[in-house]
């Protein structure tokens, strides 16, 4: 019956997606033109861009518009055009998602969630099915208007996803495959490592009788890594005929040259910046996305599935060129929590200020640039309250986690108001 019912969910998924492609043909232009689904390093029309210039023995790089990885461009050369055939790329967008809300449901059906080689969730019994898991993937508007608006983005949610799944399943080799390909594509994937790392160990020793020497296994799978990455980076680099593809790319997200509006927090800031302070607060931006990382992997090491989803929503907020394809794919994880979901205090709230910065969003940014009657003001204003959002569900379910976590050490204290002293 599972079988039966994630056929029909896919098959209708990509029926949707592909009605949306056909019965109106010009809603990819215009999502692609949003601010809200497409930036500087993840437009499919910046990649049109580049993929001209490559196929006319001109390097990508050159114009200082396209910002994205380089093996992009054979994979789409080999598609029809899509201005005048644009069935092959739809076909292929929508095979993305459908792959990516495979490897979620994989991750669901791994238990992983709630019951780890180390926890186990008083509330594990509280879940929901792997098919509704893919179902609130696919039908997710987020993630809907990132595949219309056919954005890179959804290949690194893919390979985000397929790097979570394998490592629930401790797949070594295609666990480091799919983590290096999402590195390679957008960079902050990089540090979902340590987290995916320990729920890979932690999948090992489950099905093996003695667990590996965990010295000894950080280092080869981090070599494993680094030599996955190194060998992308050599294509890339005989592809384009030197590198310089590395500061058009990876340069573009660590310097942030390109100030393009975006629901992120960095663009208006860096706007308004004086030149003397600006490297001091790059410095200070990326030190404060990577701090995440550590602390959470160190304090949550018995739920790594659980830190890894909540870096996703991290990223979602504080990377430089965010998207709602990023929202969209912490969103889709959070529901594999579902034990946590009594424990959270916030959810109305964190749902209704989604909702009003997602409806409110487009319309300030037309009152600013179409209209005339706002300024960057108003648009910045409604990206603060998008990451508030955002913000809301990450803190909350951080605090749900440590509960239930001391719900599980600490039966007594269970159903008690607990205050931290």
């Amino acid at each position: 019956m599972a079988g039966q019912q994630k056929a029909l969910l896919f098959g209708v998924a990509a029926a949707v997606r592909l009605l949306l492609f056909t019965a109106f043909p010009s809603l990819p232009t215009l999502l692609d033109g949003r601010v809200e689904v497409s930036t500087p390093v993840s437009s499919f029309k910046r990649l049109q861009e580049g993929l001209f210039l490559y196929t006319h023995n001109v390097s990508p790089y050159d114009g200082g518009v396209y910002h994205q990885a380089p093996l992009l461009l054979p994979l789409f050369s080999f598609l029809p055009n899509p201005l005048s055939h644009p069935f092959a790329t739809n076909v292929l967008f929508t095979l993305v998602d459908l792959l990516s809300a495979s490897a979620l449901a994989q991750v669901a059906d791994s238990g992983q969630a709630a019951v780890t080689r180390l926890f186990k969730s008083s509330r594990k019994d509280l879940k929901w099915s792997s098919v509704a898991i893919a179902a609130g993937f696919l039908f997710n508007p987020f993630t809907l208007a990132t595949c219309i608006a056919r954005s890179p983005s959804s290949l690194t949610n893919l390979f985000i996803l397929t790097a979570m799944a394998k490592a629930s399943q401790g797949a070594s080799f295609t666990f480091l495959l799919a983590l290096s390909f999402a590195s390679y594509l957008a960079m902050h994937p990089l540090l979902l490592f340590p987290p995916l790392l320990v729920l890979l160990y932690d999948a090992r020793a489950t099905k093996s009788k003695s667990a590996p020497n965990p010295i000894v296994f950080t280092a080869v799978h981090s070599v494993g890594l680094a030599a996955v990455i190194g060998a992308l980076l050599g294509v890339s680099a005989v592809l384009t005929g030197s590198w310089d593809f590395l500061a058009s790319t990876y340069g573009v997200r660590l310097l942030l040259p390109d100030l393009t509006p975006n629901v992120g927090l960095w663009w208006y800031f860096f706007t308004e910046m004086f030149d003397s302070f600006r490297e001091f607060f790059l410095g200070v931006f990326w030190l404060h996305v990577v701090s995440y990382m550590p602390g959470l992997t160190i304090r949550l090491r018995k739920q790594p599935l659980f830190v890894a989803a909540t870096l996703t929503g991290i990223f979602a907020i504080f990377v430089p060129y965010p998207s709602i394809a990023d929202a969209g794919l912490y969103l889709s994880l959070v529901p594999l929590f579902r034990h946590l979901f009594p424990l959270m205090r916030y959810t109305f709230l964190a749902l209704a200020n989604t909702m009003y910065a997602s409806f409110l969003g487009p319309a300030f940014y037309h009152l600013w640039i179409y209209a005339g009657s706002g300024n960057a003001n108003f648009f910045y204003a409604i990206t603060l309250v998008w990451s508030l959002g955002l913000s809301i569900i990450v803190g909350d379910s951080l605090y749900a986690a440590l509960r239930d976590e001391l719900d599980v050490e600490r039966p007594e204290l269970r159903g008690k108001e607990v205050k931290r002293i």
